[in-house]
């Protein structure tokens, strides 16, 4: 999508960085998030904080339309519009729909830009005239990028790595860890429990195998061998245990995901259930709360399965100390009924590169080759739910 030339902005106008100023008691509150699911997931504390904080505020949400039925039935947003809208007019059709907006709820007091780095949302954050903004944004005249800021919770913004555990010794006097969620909510003064993860659902409508697997993600590095999800899938079958697969429909999952062809190859092979393409997220989320467990990849599927509170493993290919391919420290879930794996190969390329490449940068994947088919087998047999048929 192209954002519109015309900006409401002249020279004389000024935007400020927020430093946790009082809002008053109805403050018009907008947030910008991304086309990604698990950002969604983590911007859910900072939404339940916004609204503790003010509670009669009104929160718009600019978001995805990948994300669109979460952000309709997330209780904490009061109103919301995509921003990723492919089509060329878009552009002028968006900003015409906050036009509208803005007439009929007023001024935009704080805009919290969480995809801080996206040229869209930054342009969008400067459209909206706020009083303040947190995150990503431009100048007025759309030339440059608007300062930082110098307390933390402004400044960080610009750190290069906020994966490492460097980056929590330099702002450890606010921050108390790297986890996305907290910065989240750091960005905009907002207290409350980010750990905690809440997300609608609703039933799928069709009878939901015992255990969820998701195999692929839009970065390779991330992919497990579909030789050693094999394995796991026939341990499964054994023991009567039903395995339904999870994920975008079969034409994206390979065009988009890194399939090549082995999500077809599992289910020519093996009892898997196909159920790629079948439920909108919401859905999926409904799905994950009925498995007894959901096995997955670093991908959006493993960020819904553990916020709705299903027994959830992480395949990820980072060593015991939590170097590897997943930027975990700043992404995988704080909830307890999340585990991950352990890679018995340490490689901190992935981490060198800031996660910028998509494929694995070692020969042969070491890192995800690390993780043995018997570690995903063993946490499925200490799950409460299948640990007797299991055992049996």
């Amino acid at each position: 999508m192209q954002a519109a030339a015309n900006c409401p902005h002249d020279s004389s106008d000024s935007v400020q960085r927020y430093s946790g100023e009082a809002l008053g008691e109805r403050p018009r509150l907008v947030v910008l998030g991304s086309c990604k699911v698990g950002n969604f997931v983590k911007s859910t504390p900072l939404l339940r904080g916004l609204k503790e904080r003010w509670p009669d505020a009104t929160v718009d949400f600019l978001g995805s339309s990948v994300t669109a039925d979460f952000e309709t039935a997330c209780p904490w947003i009061d109103w919301r519009l995509s921003w990723d809208d492919p089509d060329a007019d878009a552009g002028l059709a968006l900003q015409q729909h906050l036009a509208q907006r803005t007439a009929a709820a007023g001024t935009v007091d704080l805009a919290i830009n969480l995809d801080g780095f996206n040229p869209l949302t930054q342009v969008l954050t400067t459209w909206l005239r706020p009083r303040y903004v947190a995150g990503g944004a431009l100048t007025p005249n759309l030339r440059r990028e608007l300062p930082w800021g110098d307390l933390p919770q402004q400044r960080f913004l610009a750190d290069p790595d906020w994966d490492s555990a460097a980056f929590l010794e330099r702002y450890g006097e606010v921050f108390t860890s790297n986890y996305i969620a907290e910065l989240f909510c750091q960005l905009a003064f907002i207290t409350t429990n980010y750990e905690a993860i809440e997300l609608p659902s609703v039933d799928p409508g069709f009878p939901v195998p015992d255990v969820l697997i998701h195999c692929t993600t839009a970065r390779a590095a991330k992919i497990w061998s579909f030789s050693h999800w094999r394995q796991v899938v026939e341990a499964c079958g054994a023991r009567g245990i039903s395995v339904g697969l999870v994920g975008s429909p079969p034409a994206a999952q390979r065009a988009d995901y890194h399939s090549e062809g082995g999500e077809e190859s599992l289910l020519a092979n093996t009892a898997l259930i196909d159920l790629r393409g079948r439920t909108s997220l919401i859905q999926l989320a409904g799905a994950c709360r009925q498995a007894a467990a959901v096995v997955s990849v670093d991908a959006g599927p493993m960020h819904i399965a553990a916020a709705v509170g299903t027994p959830t493993l992480a395949i990820v290919g980072n060593d015991a100390a939590g170097v590897g391919a997943s930027p975990i420290r700043l992404w995988l879930p704080r909830l307890s009924v999340l585990q991950r794996t352990e890679s018995a190969f340490s490689c901190s390329a992935c981490a060198d590169n800031r996660y910028r490449n998509d494929a694995c940068l070692i020969e042969g994947h070491p890192c995800m080759a690390g993780v043995e088919p018997e570690q995903v087998m063993r946490w499925l047999a200490a799950v409460p739910g299948l640990r007797e048929r299991w055992l049996n």
